[in-house]
């Protein structure tokens, strides 16, 4: 009988019951609102849902050295997460990108890729709030790379300067790329007048073939030749890109914008959501995170839409720019270039923004390459 008893209090030693924390219920119910958010509002349903189930699955509670948890060496999730760890997923999902992205809204009118580079003011705007906050230089860069609304290079950059932020800086990031529909519009509204957001825009021109196949290869070779530090992400989302547009490669292209960015975004979710585990992840640092990741965000929307209000000043008429463009200039593609087009709707039933928006969108993920290499440059 005490073999017995001493088996089942043995057995509830090592049930989630016996390790729980009211931290652990808290990263449940986010995880769970993640879940509803994305099947409800659909706001980025296949990033929130890995995430989502992945804040539960790294919450349940468990006896420590069982190689169950996901900071405990040799146990699965901890191998899994070796890919967010060291980089490895991050450039395969640029790989995708690359692949499914047409840059011909951007090569038919070049000067919106100004727009994508003002937005980053918001990365080093945070960057510089985090120093004062008393943030490490490096732990400033990796939360500064928020302000791009780039997951994935935000994951990349943290696992460089910042591994133990790693989970802060991704949640945050994912959750702020997911609520571009929420935050952008009123920002978009209160730097614009009723006049500015129904400027109708000149149809892009048409965008040659040779110009498709030409561009992933100079932009390989100047953005990394002056950041060499972005490599791995600028040359995997240009070598996509040059899949796609090739025209000879289009199994690889429906492999690398199919399989194999559906595989790392399951991955890198999951193992992202996995790593807020209670214990590790509720600290002040954490908060302060999601603070300056808001701030750098909401910076970099409304500089994109001042710096496109600027631009018209030197425009004639017929050829300015519709500022509710200026959102998109942030690296959350699609979805900020159709929060462009769906406010511009609002104003004027008849006035389609998408591919103009389409411009800045893509100019934005390549500038939030640039400027996490740049930030590794001088911080790594």
């Amino acid at each position: 009988m005490d073999f017995m008893q001493n088996q089942m209090m043995q057995f509830l030693h090592y049930t989630a019951f016996a390790n729980f924390e009211i931290g652990h219920l808290v990263m449940i119910l986010i995880g769970l609102v993640f879940i509803t958010l994305a099947i409800t509002k659909e706001f980025e349903p296949l990033l929130l849902i890995p995430i989502g189930f992945g804040m539960i699955i790294g919450n349940i509670p468990f006896f420590p050295g069982l190689k169950t948890g996901i900071y405990e060496t040799s146990s699965v999730l901890n191998i899994l997460y070796h890919g967010v760890q060291n980089g490895w997923y991050p450039p395969l999902i640029f790989l995708g990108i690359g692949a499914m992205t047409d840059f011909s809204a951007l090569l038919s009118n070049p000067k919106l890729m100004l727009i994508g580079a003002a937005a980053q003011v918001g990365i080093f705007a945070a960057y510089m709030a985090s120093l004062a906050l008393g943030f490490t230089p490096a732990e400033a860069g990796a939360i500064g790379i928020i302000g791009g609304a780039d997951g994935p290079t935000a994951i990349f950059i943290s696992s460089q300067l910042a591994p133990d932020l790693m989970g802060a800086i991704a949640v945050s990031a994912y959750s702020y790329m997911a609520l571009v529909p929420v935050i952008q519009p009123p920002i978009m509204r209160l730097f614009t007048t009723k006049k500015e957001r129904v400027i109708r825009m000149k149809p892009p021109r048409q965008v040659s073939k040779l110009e498709k196949i030409t561009f992933p290869i100079l932009g390989v070779l100047f953005t990394c030749f002056v950041v060499p530090t972005g490599l791995p992400l600028l040359g995997m989302l240009f070598f996509g890109n040059l899949l796609k547009e090739s025209g000879v490669t289009r199994r690889l292209a429906n492999t690398a914008s199919g399989p194999i960015i559906d595989i790392a975004t399951i991955l890198i979710g999951l193992t992202v959501g996995a790593s807020t585990q209670a214990t590790k992840f509720l600290t002040p640092k954490s908060i302060l995170i999601f603070g300056l990741g808001a701030t750098s965000f909401i910076v970099a929307t409304m500089f994109g839409v001042l710096f496109v209000k600027f631009m018209n000043l030197f425009l004639k008429e017929g050829n300015k720019i519709n500022p509710l463009i200026g959102n998109s200039g942030v690296s959350a593609v699609p979805d900020s270039a159709r929060v462009s087009n769906n406010v511009g709707l609002e104003y004027d039933k008849t006035n389609y923004l998408l591919q103009h928006a389409m411009g800045p969108n893509v100019s934005g993920v390549v500038g939030s390459a640039v400027a996490a290499g740049i930030l590794l440059s001088f911080l790594k």
